[in-house]
C-alpha cells in the first residue's frame, strides 16, 4: 500500500484558480472594457461568444483576428494585459469590490502545498493571475502560471508538469479544465456544477479535508 509520504513533492497538483479558488465578478466585462482602451472600441458581446479559446492569449488573439484580420502579436497582449490589469486593480483593489474566496479549497490548497508541489494554472494573463491570487491571499511561494502567447490550456499544464514524474492531477470548474486534463491523460477533480462527467466533483463550499481526501483518492486510482 503506497503512503501519502512517498508520493510528496514529486507528483505536482495543478488547480485553475478562476471558479475554482474563487470568483472575481463581471471579468468578461472588464476584459471588453480593457481592449476598448487598447483598440478604441469594445468587443460586443456576440463577439466574445463566438471565442472558442478559454484563455487569455486564446480569447484575445480570437477577437483581433475577428477585428483587424492578423494574428495578435506578443507586444499587443502586452497591452491587453497591462490595460486588464488595471481595470481589476481599480475594481478589487482595496476599498473595492471584493472577490469572494472560496475558503475550504484554498485551505486544501494551502495543506497540499505543504508537503507536495502545487501550482496553479490559469487562463488568465501573467500579471493578471499574480494579482488575483495576491487577493484571494494565497502563499506566494505557489507557483503560478498564467496563460502565455500561443499556448492552450493543455500547453500550460504541459509546461508545469514537464519534467515531473506523475501521475499529475488538475482540479478545475469548467468544460475546458476537464477537457484539457483529459487531453493529457490527467486525473481531475471538479470544483462545482459546471463540469459534470464520472470524476469526483465537489461544491464551491467544500471542506478542505475533504479536497485533500478526493484528490489522494484520484491520485491513488491513477496508478
Amino acid at each position: 500500500m503506497r503512503s501519502w509520504a512517498r508520493e510528496e513533492v514529486g507528483v505536482p497538483i495543478c488547480f485553475d484558480l478562476d471558479g475554482t479558488l474563487g470568483h472575481f465578478s463581471s471579468g468578461f466585462i472588464l476584459l471588453r472594457e480593457a481592449l476598448g482602451e487598447v483598440w478604441g472600441q469594445q468587443p460586443t458581446v456576440e463577439e466574445l461568444r463566438l471565442c472558442r479559446g478559454s484563455t487569455d492569449w486564446e480569447i484575445v488573439d480570437e477577437l483581433h483576428r475577428q477585428r483587424f484580420g492578423l494574428e495578435l502579436d506578443e507586444a499587443g497582449y502586452a497591452r491587453y494585459e497591462a490595460a486588464c490589469l488595471a481595470r481589476f486593480r481599480e475594481v478589487f483593489g482595496t476599498g473595492g469590490r471584493e472577490a469572494i474566496g472560496y475558503r475550504g479549497v484554498l485551505d486544501g490548497l494551502h495543506q497540499l502545498a505543504a508537503t507536495r508541489q502545487v501550482w496553479i494554472v490559469s487562463g488568465n494573463a501573467p500579471a493578471l493571475l499574480l494579482f488575483k491570487a495576491e487577493v484571494l491571499g494565497i502563499d506566494p511561494a505557489i507557483p503560478r502560471l498564467g496563460s502565455l502567447p500561443r499556448h492552450g490550456r493543455k500547453d500550460l499544464l504541459n509546461r508545469a508538469l514537464s519534467g515531473s514524474p506523475g501521475p499529475h492531477l488538475y482540479v478545475g470548474d469548467r468544460p475546458h479544465d476537464l477537457a484539457a486534463a483529459q487531453a493529457l491523460g490527467l486525473p481531475f477533480v471538479g470544483i462545482g456544477a459546471e463540469v459534470p462527467g464520472t470524476h469526483v466533483s465537489l461544491p464551491q463550499d467544500t471542506d478542505a479535508e475533504i479536497l485533500v481526501s478526493a484528490i489522494r483518492t484520484a491520485l491513488g486510482a491513477a496508478y
